[in-house]
């Protein structure tokens, strides 16, 4: 069966640089935006609406509001969230059964159960993601530390729905993971080798 890793995460935690070295230090793919840009293209979307919905249950994605910010008709309000999950899926899949890889977000853990993935979930305390958060802002974005604390609870909290469509299982809880990670006042660069070393050996074990 392919090594398959599934890296969830608290916003702001760092996963996006995280990911990338991991695949790098292992040898394999990462997939984290790129699975925005596929779903997009396949279904003829906006990517920034897919990102808008693609972590949020399928219920929080109704609001017509929605629709009309991303220039979707009404007719198809209802049921374009529900082909991003769809599309989601497929993708996620076809990703599991390829070969080898590590892949951010997406549900990912939980799609891909039947596949025996290493789940890893990574989070920080909140002023070590601020100052990330921060750091890595786009250039003319300038937000107060209040301001992007408030999108940290939103985007987490979206994350924890889109979880729950899947699972009985806690976002978050340690329970529901192999490995827990915490970048808190480190630099996810130096945190890759041990991650590195301890995915090898939980494939390499007997079960």
């Amino acid at each position: 069966m392919n090594r398959i890793i599934t890296i969830s995460r608290e916003f702001g935690s760092g996963v996006r640089e995280l990911g990338k070295r991991l695949a790098e230090a292992l040898h394999i793919p990462c997939y984290d935006h790129e699975i925005i840009e596929m779903i997009a293209k396949e279904n003829g979307f906006n990517e920034d609406y897919v990102a808008h919905v693609s972590e949020k249950s399928i219920e929080a994605a109704y609001p017509l509001t929605i629709g009309h910010r991303f220039g979707v008709p009404p007719f198809q309000i209802m049921d374009q969230p529900i082909r991003v999950a769809v599309t989601q899926r497929k993708i996620l899949e076809n990703f599991a059964k390829s070969g080898d890889c590590v892949i951010v977000g997406r549900g990912a853990d939980v799609i891909l159960k039947d596949y025996k993935p290493l789940n890893i979930f990574v989070y920080a305390d909140k002023d070590s993601k601020v100052e990330r958060c921060q750091r890595r802002a786009p250039a003319g974005e300038n937000l107060t530390a209040t301001e992007i604390e408030k999108r940290m609870k939103q985007i987490d909290r979206n994350r924890a729905q889109h979880h729950q469509m899947y699972s009985d299982s806690k976002w978050g809880a340690k329970e529901s993971y192999d490995l827990c990670v915490n970048t808190s006042r480190r630099y996810v660069k130096d945190l890759v080798p041990s991650i590195a070393k301890f995915c090898e050996d939980w494939f390499n074990s007997p079960e």
